[in-house]
């Protein structure tokens, strides 16, 4: 019997990144922003628990990388869309970086995780998200 996890969110990147970069794939120039979206539409997947985050992506979703929020010592929120997704950049101890791109309720999944963040490391959500 595994340790029981809480889903907060689970599912792929915004449509909306997916339609806008389909439609400037019409020019030629940015066909392969439209390359990245389609794949990125077929196989990436995020998966926001009370325990860790996560993503699972690459060619044909064989790339799995978790973490758990006791590692985590900053966390950035970037709006794209209008505003209706973003991406979300997550800095380690070590100094490596995750991004998130085109994550649908950014800004619940980022408040969120900053909560997660702040509980695990007891330092105030501020100075995780600054």
């Amino acid at each position: 019997m595994g340790i029981r996890e809480n889903t907060f969110y689970e599912g792929g990147p915004h449509i909306g990144d997916l339609i806008i970069n389909i439609l400037l794939g019409f020019t030629v120039i940015c066909l392969p922003l439209t390359v990245s979206a389609v794949v990125r539409a077929i196989w990436l997947r995020y998966r926001i628990t009370d325990r860790r985050i996560s993503v699972t992506g690459g060619w044909m979703g064989r790339d799995r990388t978790d973490i758990i929020y006791g590692e985590i010592v900053k966390i950035v929120k970037m709006p794209r869309g209008i505003g209706m997704w973003g991406d979300i950049v997550v800095t380690l101890r070590d100094k490596s970086r995750l991004e998130m791109r085109a994550v649908p309720q950014f800004r619940e999944i980022y408040d969120y995780m900053a909560e997660k963040v702040a509980a695990k490391t007891g330092r105030s959500i501020d100075a995780i998200t600054s």
